[in-house]
C-alpha cells in the first residue's frame, strides 16, 4: 500500500520565491522560482504566492496526485496559529498583519500552514538533512544576516507566540557597533557575510561593492593576507556566538548554512577551531558542528514538512 503523502512547500525570500510540490520521503516532484516583488506591497506578494501554489497544483493535477496541503516559509514573526505575518520581515514592503494562510486557502481550497523561513530551514534539514535523527540541535545561516533554530527534544522552539529564537541577535559586545535590528553589538554585525565583506573591504581601502564573499575566499586561499585575517577575524566572532549556544542548549549538532557555509571543509575547520577555544567541555564536549545538506532545497522541504510532518 503507498502510504507516500505531496504537499506544496513555498519559500519565500526577499528576492525569490523558490516553491515545489514534495513527497513525504523528500522528492521534488515539481519546482520553480519566481522574483519577488518586495517592494510593491502585500498584495502583489499574495499574488506571486498563489501563482507559485497554482503552478504546483497543475503538475499535480496531471499527474493525478493528491495535494494534502500548502506550507510556506517566510520572513518575520509568524502568528501562534500559523496563519498570519506579524511582522519583522524589512525586506519586504508591507509584509506586516498580513493573513497568508487564509489568502492562499481561499485561492486554492487547501488548508495551509507558515513559518518563519529560518526555522522552516532548521525543520527542513532535521526532517532530511544533516540533523535526521538528532533531538537536540542549534541551526545557524550565516548570510546577509545570521538566522537560526533551536531543536529541542525533537521540537522546534520559538519563544512566546512565536517570537524568539533570534540567535542572530546574541549580543557579543556590550557597547558595540550598530546592527540594523537597532541594538548594538549583536553576533550578526559582526560575523555575518555582510560583515565579512564590510570588514575585508575597510582592510583593503575598497567600497563593499567591489568584492563578495567567494572573493574574499578564493583570495584567502592564494594567500592574501588581508582576506587571511578577514576570514580569521569571521571565524572568531561566529565562533563565539557558537560557543555561547554551546554551553546554552549543550546541542548533538550545532548545523551552519548559508552562502559562505557553501565554500568548503576548511570554513568548517576554522569554525571548529574558533568555537573549540573556552567552549565547557560538560556542554560541549558531545557536539557537531556540521555543514547544513540541503542547500536552496532547505526552506522549500522545511515548508512541506509543515503539512506532511502532522
Amino acid at each position: 500500500m503507498n502510504t507516500t503523502r505531496y504537499a506544496i512547500g513555498i519559500d519565500l525570500g526577499g528576492t525569490t520565491i523558490k516553491y515545489a510540490l514534495i513527497s513525504s520521503e523528500g522528492e521534488f516532484l515539481f519546482e520553480g522560482m519566481a522574483d519577488t516583488p518586495a517592494t510593491e506591497g502585500a498584495e502583489a506578494v499574495l499574488e506571486a504566492l498563489c501563482g507559485a501554489a497554482d503552478e504546483c497544483l497543475k503538475f499535480a493535477k496531471g499527474a493525478g496526485i493528491e495535494v494534502k496541503g500548502i506550507g510556506v516559509g517566510t520572513p518575520g514573526v509568524i502568528s501562534p496559529d500559523g496563519q498570519t505575518v506579524l511582522g519583522g520581515a524589512e525586506n519586504i514592503e508591507g509584509w506586516e498583519n498580513v493573513n497568508v494562510g487564509a489568502r492562499l486557502t481561499a485561492h486554492t481550497s487547501l488548508p495551509t500552514l507558515l513559518g518563519n523561513d529560518a526555522n522552516l530551514m532548521a525543520l527542513g534539514e532535521t526532517l532530511y538533512g544533516a540533523a535526521r535523527g538528532a533531538e537536540d540541535v542549534v541551526f545557524l545561516t550565516v548570510g546577509t544576516g545570521i538566522g537560526g533554530g533551536v531543536l529541542i527534544g525533537g521540537k522546534l522552539q520559538g519563544g512566546w507566540h512565536g517570537k524568539g529564537m533570534e540567535l542572530g541577535h546574541i549580543v557579543l559586545i556590550a557597547n558595540g557597533e550598530r546592527c540594523a535590528c537597532g541594538a548594538v553589538g549583536c553576533l550578526e554585525h559582526y560575523a555575518s557575510t555582510s560583515a565579512l565583506v564590510r570588514r575585508y573591504a575597510e582592510r583593503k581601502g575598497i567600497d563593499t561593492e567591489q568584492t563578495n564573499g567567494r572573493d574574499i575566499v578564493g583570495r584567502y586561499h592564494a594567500g592574501e593576507q588581508e582576506a587571511i585575517d578577514t576570514m580569521e577575524e569571521h571565524w572568531e566572532w561566529l565562533g563565539q556566538g557558537i560557543r555561547s549556544f554551546i554551553n546554552i542548549f549543550a546541542p548533538q549538532k550545532v548545523v551552519v548554512g548559508g552562502g559562505i557555509s557553501e565554500a568548503g571543509e576548511f570554513y568548517f575547520e576554522g569554525v571548529r577551531r574558533h568555537t573549540a577555544a573556552h567552549v565547557m567541555e560538560v556542554c560541549g564536549g558531545h557536539t557537531e558542528i556540521v555543514a547544513a545538506t540541503l542547500g536552496n532545497h532547505a526552506g522549500s522541504l522545511g515548508a512541506a514538512g509543515l503539512i506532511l510532518g502532522e
